[in-house]
């Protein structure tokens, strides 16, 4: 097992403080956004293996059956297929979109074709695989995920008594679910700049007013007003309001498939996803929207937020169960006292401390100098194979694959 040395990345969204209190370390005053663990090419963690510091990535590469397993690179090929990370969001992240599969292949092989650069802003296509996530709250944890119902969205937007708005109530009353929530995305998109900043000016007014005010849809007005303070006039406000609202409570979590529009807003949590970096942008963000791109991803379908909660597995795993095989993630809770709790694993493991004090060994050796302390914010990688005891009182991350 290998102790990692991890980058925090230092996003203008991100917060000052959760993630320098999580590692009780005194904030610098600038933002920390995402720590990133994993062998991302972007910000791999480094080990020291004896030899001084050296990147993960670069050991997969020198021999990924031996630290991947045989079954993992069959299954991914001989990289870890995931990256997990510590996010803590100070405000409003992108509102945005993943690709599938096949479209992460078609797009990233049609813009290496038309010859656009890898860095060019207006790049949608960085990799060619699809970027499924999954984030799971360590404190309460606020974001949008997923569309509302037509009519529920249409009640929202009536409630503003903003006129400019009419048009969209009406379209997502029109017709059925998927075209109303096209037409109405679509029209928000492509408005006049001039005209949409007018009226989001208008929804925030009223957003703030009626949030205030409770009631219905109190909740989530007071939401859409705080975004809009972020980003005055963005047509992405508007369109994060046909979006569910959600408040996850620490230990709940959200899976984003492909083509779910999303956007985190507040709060420190623990993000697992597919080594990739492709993001399709919605608005929330000056960043580059690609308008027609956009619209081919989504999935114009509503339903909740889909909160997900740990289902109880073996030796006290706490298991967020989701329909991909690049990533697992999965909690244990120990308590003092209690009997080490194996972690045999044929797959690559990164362990992660989010509470507490966790100790991790050798499982069938007691040597205190093969033992790896963990306090939270600190991690470890666990190559494939290595069979590892864990004990302490704490909270611990696994982030492995299912092969």
């Amino acid at each position: 097992m290998d102790r990692l040395t991890n980058t925090v990345r230092p996003y203008a969204w991100g917060s000052t403080t959760a993630i320098p209190y999580l590692l009780g370390v005194e904030p610098t005053g600038e933002p920390q956004a995402e720590m990133w663990m994993g062998a991302h090419p972007g910000a791999p963690s480094r080990v020291d293996r004896g030899i001084g510091p050296q990147s993960l990535a670069e050991i997969i590469d020198e021999d990924p059956e031996i630290e991947l397993g045989a079954d993992a690179v069959r299954a991914f090929g001989p990289r870890l297929p995931f990256l997990l990370k510590l996010l803590a969001a100070g405000s409003p992240l992108s509102l945005q979109v993943h690709p599938d599969l096949a479209q992460a292949k078609a797009g990233f092989a049609d813009e290496e074709r038309r010859g656009v650069p890898i860095d060019a802003p207006h790049r949608n296509y960085k990799d060619a695989n699809h970027k499924p996530e999954l984030i799971c709250a360590l404190t309460p944890f606020d974001g949008l995920c997923g569309f509302r119902h037509p009519a529920e969205a249409a009640d929202l937007l009536a409630g503003l008594g903003v006129d400019s708005l009419k048009p969209y109530v009406d379209l997502l009353h029109a017709g059925p679910e998927e075209d109303a929530l096209r037409e109405v995305l679509t029209a928000v998109l492509t408005a006049d700049k001039h005209a949409m900043a007018e009226t989001v000016g208008e929804a925030t007014a009223a957003a703030e007013r009626l949030g205030k005010a409770g009631g219905p849809h109190a909740e989530s007005y007071a939401a859409y007003a705080a975004i809009a303070h972020h980003y005055p006039g963005d047509p992405g406000v508007i369109a994060a309001m046909l979006l569910n609202y959600v408040t996850l409570q620490p230990g709940e979590a959200l899976f984003l498939g492909a083509g779910i529009p999303h956007a985190y807003l507040n709060g420190l949590g623990v993000e697992l996803m597919a080594n990739s970096d492709n993001v399709l942008r919605c608005g929330l963000t000056p960043k580059h929207v690609d308008v027609p791109e956009l619209l081919r991803v989504v999935r114009f379908e509503s339903g909740d937020a889909g909160v997900l909660r740990p289902e109880a597995g073996p030796s006290g795993e706490e298991i967020y169960d989701t329909p991909i095989d690049e990533f697992r993630l999965s909690r244990y809770v120990l308590a003092p006292g209690a009997a080490p709790v194996p972690l045999a694993n044929r797959t690559p493991q990164i362990l992660l401390c989010t509470a507490g004090s966790v100790v991790l060994r050798d499982a069938g050796e007691p040597d205190p100098a093969r033992q790896l302390a963990l306090a939270p914010g600190e991690s470890a990688f666990v190559p494939a194979g290595e069979e590892i005891a864990v004990t302490g009182e704490g909270t611990l991350f696994r982030a492995t694959v299912v092969v």
